[in-house]
């Protein structure tokens, strides 16, 4: 088994989602939230804020830890069990870039609604969930900053 972590985040500007659209060779295709691999001697949060500018071109800035997520899936030469930590996090605008040398076409904000049907991934519809309250939680008592 091959072990992998990875750090991600649930980048939000006005109430809106950022997804990326990924296509790999017409055998991977669909909606992701941004995540990447751990390098050495990164912190997890460095890691996460890496990779959302790398993968879509946004300076985002931590709210908050969500929490984290594991799976696994099989690749031709073993299982890679990946474990994913994951954060809220603001944009200061809407403004994104796929990475185009990740295969990844499309970037964009959306509604809550329009994010969660469009997420390829179980376990990515239900840490958006998990974020998305925190982030309603957050604007309810008035500690939402989006600003940067």
């Amino acid at each position: 088994m091959i072990e992998a972590v990875s750090c991600g985040g649930i980048v939000i500007f006005r109430g809106k989602i950022l997804l990326l659209y990924k296509n790999y060779k017409n055998k991977y295709d669909g909606w992701v939230l941004p995540k990447g691999t751990v390098e050495p001697g990164e912190e997890y949060s460095e890691t996460a804020l890496r990779e959302v500018w790398e993968e879509t071109d946004v300076k985002a800035k931590i709210v908050k830890y969500i929490g984290r997520s594991v799976y696994s899936f099989s690749v031709p030469e073993d299982t890679v069990e990946k474990e994913v930590h994951w954060y809220l996090m603001s944009a200061a605008n809407y403004h994104s870039k796929p990475q185009r040398e990740e295969f990844f076409l499309d970037s964009g904000y959306y509604k809550y609604n329009e994010a969660w049907h469009l997420l390829k991934f179980a376990n990515e519809k239900q840490i958006l969930e998990q974020a998305y309250g925190e982030y309603q939680e957050l604007r309810r008592k008035g500690k939402w900053d989006g600003a940067f």
